[in-house]
């Protein structure tokens, strides 16, 4: 109930402190190119749950129709706008609406997408018993993703082989560890971009780190 009681204060507090930015950004996404402010996306959430995902659109509005499931470093698809969206992570602000609404917390695994849960189902039981959450220690510790998948030439598959695996053993150690003075702590993190960050070197090869 604390945990909760934190979340629905401290999102409400930042969708009204951060209205202005959130005008702003919308205001250049459209400027730039056709098409919505919002991206969402179905995501897997407690118990199973199935909910939209909002962020601040950072692609051509037809992204998803040209095939990957994933974003790498370089992609293409993203849009000058978006590119400073994702460098400064100003894109998943909008998260704050799911955590407001109970979809999300602050701090807890990253919701992914229904077919990658379902692939590592038996995996997943112990992690969807939380809710999923914006920051988390396995979330600061994966900063760099796109420059990780940019090393393949089949990033969903070397997503869905070694960092997505390496992702569920990592909510697992520290789901376990969670309390709220951890959360509080992982969102200073958060906040001032502290925390140990795996590089794109961690992995060599397609070889397990």
């Amino acid at each position: 109930m604390l945990k909760r009681f934190i979340d629905l204060s401290s999102s409400v507090l930042g969708v009204i402190l951060l209205l202005p930015l959130f005008v702003i950004v919308a205001i250049a996404i459209k400027t730039e190119t056709p098409g919505p402010v919002f991206f969402r996306q179905i995501r897997v959430g407690l118990q199973g749950s199935r909910f939209r995902i909002f962020k601040f659109r950072t692609m051509v509005s037809d992204a998803e129709s040209m095939g990957k499931k994933l974003t790498v470093g370089g992609d293409s698809r993203i849009t000058k706008v978006g590119l400073f969206l994702r460098r400064h992570k100003i894109d998943e602000l909008p998260q704050l609406f799911n955590v407001v609404t109970g979809d999300m917390s602050l701090v807890g695994p990253r919701p992914e997408i229904p077919e990658f849960v379902d692939r590592f189902a038996d995996e997943y039981r112990e992690i969807l018993e939380y809710r999923p959450g914006i920051t988390g220690r396995t979330t600061l510790l994966f900063r760099r993703e796109e420059e990780l998948l940019s090393i393949t030439d089949n990033p969903t598959e070397f997503y869905l082989q070694y960092i997505l695996p390496y992702k569920i053993r990592s909510y697992q150690r520290f789901l376990v560890r969670s309390n709220v003075v951890r959360d509080m702590a992982t969102i200073f993190d958060t906040l001032f971009n502290r925390g140990k960050v795996l590089e794109p070197t961690a992995f060599h090869n397609g070889l397990r780190f």
